[in-house]
């Protein structure tokens, strides 16, 4: 009999997407199911291009109390299945049914959430050997799973947790505590941190295991977790990262449907040639010289606003080539849109996101930007790798884990600053690399070699899950 696991989070890819977490979310419980096991998902049902597109149908019907509140809420399903796993959606009326994944109101409505995730477990005939918690969302599920009275039928059930980001905790105030089922008054310390209710702390002491989307990133968290450095170091013994994969049907460039022509990686010339000639036409770029991307977040995190800094002094040399494409602080927004006719015909900026786009720049580009003061695991720079295109990374989390310097007799270029220096210098490394063109085509073959795919990181949680199970 076959293990059955449920997966518990806020956002999974291909339906609701912020950031990494849909991408793990989307793909892990695909490929564990691979291997043999009983894996899917709940998640909230929102107001979103996916829900609208597709026909739902109710499997379960109640009310959950919030507080002094009752909520109805139904638990849905897709009609005609999209994924290769079962997907459940928890429906709360307008609570939870926003456009945004996120919202001025998480509290009540990531509560409401858990609660009726709860709820409905409670009636399944067939209870999961194992429930995986993804980040703070879904932080207070370890707690009530263990300490809640009318939970108490699932207390032997093991219960993970990954930190995907340690940074964004689910903080509440103590006088939210009356909405948290009813549970021995006694045990109010296992919610607390700091004089608040936080919910990744309570999830951190509460959880069977907890582990990280990175081995490095682990570590780094017992001296930079955002106030809970201690809390890590003392539940160390449960503690274990696991390294993120990639969806390898999803990120192949041989049978990619986004990119203007597949190649493998004995044809990675032709088809890289033919994605950078289409961006260099589109966004008015010398595709004769070497092409340097960033995607992401414009924000601190990834250290974006250094960008704007680092690429002008880069590109007065006129010898690269550099394309943006990212949306988040306002400030760093509309200073990469001011490069654009300073650097014309060497810079351009997609202010935004663009799926489509995204894959295309991995399939074009010759180098990745990824300057990170926080990278818990970091999937770009394995996209990256997957497309033939070289990672210039900062060593940090999963950066560190996946990227080994080329003077390190590596394949990717690596810096250990986050700094307008360190970034300049960096792509100084990579004109140079460029410019050797006979070591730079084997090393493009080389690095699309490199398997990051789920297969192994699966496996990886699976034989964690037996060992608690």
């Amino acid at each position: 009999m076959s293990m059955k696991i449920i997966h518990i989070s806020a956002e999974c890819y291909p339906i609701a997407k912020v950031g990494g977490l849909a991408d793990v979310v989307g793909a892990l419980p695909k490929y564990q199911n691979e291997i043999g096991a009983d894996s899917s998902v709940i998640m909230p049902f929102y107001n979103n291009k996916f829900t609208q597109s597709h026909k739902f149908t109710s499997v379960y019907e109640s009310n959950l109390k919030l507080g002094n509140q009752d909520l109805n809420f139904n638990i849905l399903k897709i009609v005609e299945p999209v994924l290769d796993f079962n997907i459940f959606f928890v429906h709360v009326g307008d609570l939870l049914y926003t456009e945004s994944v996120y919202t001025d109101n998480d509290t009540n409505r990531f509560l409401a959430f858990q609660i009726a995730a709860l709820d409905w477990i409670l009636t399944l005939k067939e209870k999961p050997n194992i429930i995986h918690c993804h980040d703070h969302h879904t932080g207070l599920i370890p707690f009530m799973a263990q300490e809640s009275y009318k939970y108490e039928s699932l207390n032997k059930i093991p219960v993970i947790t990954t930190i995907h980001n340690a940074q964004y905790q689910g903080w509440m105030a103590y006088d939210n505590l009356y909405k948290i089922p009813r549970f021995n008054i006694e045990k109010v310390g296992l919610l607390m941190w700091e004089g608040m209710i936080n919910s990744l702390a309570a999830a951190i002491k509460c959880a069977w295991r907890v582990t990280t989307v990175s081995p490095s990133y682990m570590e780094e968290l017992k001296y930079s977790a955002n106030g809970l450095e201690s809390l890590l170091s003392h539940e160390n013994f449960k503690a274990v990262g696991i390294l993120n994969g990639i969806d390898s049907d999803v990120w192949n460039p041989e049978t990619d449907k986004y990119i203007i022509k597949n190649y493998k990686k004995s044809t990675v010339e032709a088809g890289k040639k033919a994605n950078k000639k289409w961006l260099c036409s589109q966004f008015n770029l010398d595709e004769s010289k070497p092409l340097f991307a960033f995607i992401g977040r414009l924000v601190g995190e990834k250290g974006a606003e250094l960008l704007p800094y680092a690429l002008d002094y880069a590109l007065r040399s006129k010898d690269i080539s550099v394309i943006v494409l990212g949306s988040g602080s306002k400030d760093t927004e509309r200073q990469l849109f001011d490069l654009i006719p300073r650097h014309s015909g060497n810079y351009n900026a997609y202010i935004g996101y663009d799926e489509k786009l995204s894959h295309i720049i991995y399939a074009g580009a010759d180098f990745l930007l990824m300057p990170s003061r926080v990278e818990p695991c970091g999937l770009n720079q394995m996209y990256s790798l997957r497309y033939g295109t070289v990672p210039i990374v900062r060593r940090i989390g999963g950066l560190k884990d996946t990227v080994i310097d080329i003077g390190d007799k590596g394949f990717g270029i690596c810096h250990n600053e986050v700094s307008i220096q360190d970034i300049v210098h960096s792509i100084t490394r990579g004109k140079e690399f460029y410019g050797q063109q006979k070591e730079f085509k084997i090393n493009r073959k080389r690095i699309m070699n490199i398997d990051h795919s789920w297969k192994v990181s699966a496996k990886a949680y699976v034989d964690l899950y037996n060992s608690i199970n």
